[in-house]
């Protein structure tokens, strides 16, 4: 294969992974908390000794837009949403994560969790605890739990120290391995949900732009293919 040929297949190679990132955010635009993702393309050089360099493109780093996604009032007692900068931190098995997902519920125990289970932490790390015999639960926008009038806590509010390597692991889990810090100026917002921040008519416009440049990249390939099958038929005779 010529170099036009492996120029074309590193960009083919970055378009499917960017088609596979637009479909998950199409699949989760109305799921709440959901971060939309991204694909930066990037240019580098293949060179070798007595040999012309060669520009390829390379699709390996993921993005995750930041942007606020719309607030949904629900009236639920234990329905959070963030105003501005910052996630919300659970406890899962494999350790801390982040998340804008605030549809939180007390369990048997009394701790705040998740859907899935996960422990809700508060602003030192800790777990969220509601007594069960509380008959009003009330959170200010700064986070602060008061139950029956008297304040117990203060839900957490946390940002990555490296915001480009916050890593998605599921829908809308973080992992920030560099380590995360608190957030001051974000606000939170109780009986409310933040949906999806992914425009759909956005994505599937990208999407239909992406599709139309890999099969011009496939009809290349397939050009190429058969220029360099003559040619050798048309060498051999």
């Amino acid at each position: 294969m010529d170099n036009a040929g492996y120029t074309t297949l590193t960009r083919q190679s970055g378009l499917k992974r960017e088609m596979t990132v637009l479909a998950n955010n199409i699949a989760n635009a109305a799921t709440t908390g959901y971060r939309a993702g991204g694909i930066t393309f990037s240019e580098f050089i293949k060179s070798a000794p007595g040999t012309e360099s060669i520009s390829m493109a390379t699709a390996n780093v993921q993005t995750t837009s930041m942007e606020q996604g719309a607030l949904k009032r629900t009236g639920g007692t234990f329905d959070f949403a963030v105003e501005g900068a910052g996630f919300f931190m659970v406890q899962t098995p494999d350790g801390d994560r982040l998340t804008r997902a605030g549809a939180f519920t007390p369990n048997e125990n009394g701790d705040l969790v998740n859907m899935d289970g996960h422990l809700v932490l508060d602003g030192g790390g800790a777990p969220i605890f509601i007594p069960p015999d509380a008959t009003g639960v009330d959170v200010a926008s700064d986070g602060t739990f008061s139950v029956d009038g008297l304040p117990i806590g203060q839900i957490g509010l946390y940002k990555p120290l490296n915001p480009l390597d916050l890593k998605r692991e599921t829908g809308v889990l973080f992992d920030a391995p560099d380590g995360v810090e608190p957030v001051e100026e974000g606000r939170v917002l109780q009986g409310f949900l933040e949906n999806s921040n992914v425009n759909p008519i956005l994505q599937m416009s990208r999407m239909i732009h992406v599709q139309r440049a890999y099969e011009m990249g496939q009809t290349f390939l397939e050009n190429e293919h058969s220029r360099i099958r003559d040619a050798v038929k048309t060498f051999v005779k």
